[in-house]
């Protein structure tokens, strides 16, 4: 009797760790298959946004790029520049949240949060009718906040993955796509020193 269970014991181990080989390899196959098929940079679009979870914790932190503004740079002035830069790029300044002013109701001095809207209303449309999910991070955001030690930031999502991660976008979508990430990110290099 104890040969038999043994034997069956043994053809049961047997089948269930062939299931787990067979699922893995095929899974394993079919993932890689549908990966080949991404855009060239998505895997290191992946891998930067990996590392900077693995350094910081916080998948929140991999996702943005912030740009330090110059002390000598006034919030204001950095807001005059991202509008300029924007408007000679074609993109609208469609929304301007403050969150927090310098000074509460009480004139009790407290960090400066506010978040300026850029759109593109053509190359919003192009990318909705693209992909609906495109909607959920228009329109793009620039987020000025002062930090503890009273330093101020320039912080926006990076786009990297929205334009690399997947499958590779239609050449004149791309292009659209470049300009938007490019104006973005020259409004906040530029106006954290002033320059426009």
């Amino acid at each position: 009797m104890n040969l038999l269970k043994s034997i069956l014991a043994f053809i049961g181990g047997t089948i269930l760790v062939l299931g787990v080989v067979a699922y893995i390899k095929f899974d394993l196959g079919d993932r890689m298959a549908k990966a080949s098929k991404l855009d060239p940079k998505a895997m290191g679009a992946y891998m930067t946004m990996f590392d900077a979870v693995l350094t910081t914790g916080r998948a929140t932190d991999a996702m943005v790029r912030r740009v330090k503004i110059d002390p000598d740079v006034s919030t204001e002035e950095v807001v005059e520049a991202m509008e300029s830069i924007a408007t000679d790029a074609n993109m609208l300044q469609v929304g301007d949240s403050r969150m927090a002013e310098e000074l509460d109701h009480n004139g009790k001095r407290q960090r400066y949060i506010r978040i300026l809207h850029y759109c593109s209303p053509s190359i919003a449309k192009q990318f909705i009718d693209y992909s609906l999910a495109f909607g959920a991070f228009m329109p793009c955001r620039i987020l000025i906040v002062e930090d503890k030690n009273g330093d101020r930031w320039l912080i926006t999502m990076a786009m990297e993955l929205m334009l690399f991660g997947g499958h590779t976008l239609p050449p004149e979508m791309m292009k659209k796509a470049e300009h938007v990430r490019s104006t973005m990110y020259k409004m906040m290099d530029l106006a954290a020193k002033g320059d426009f």
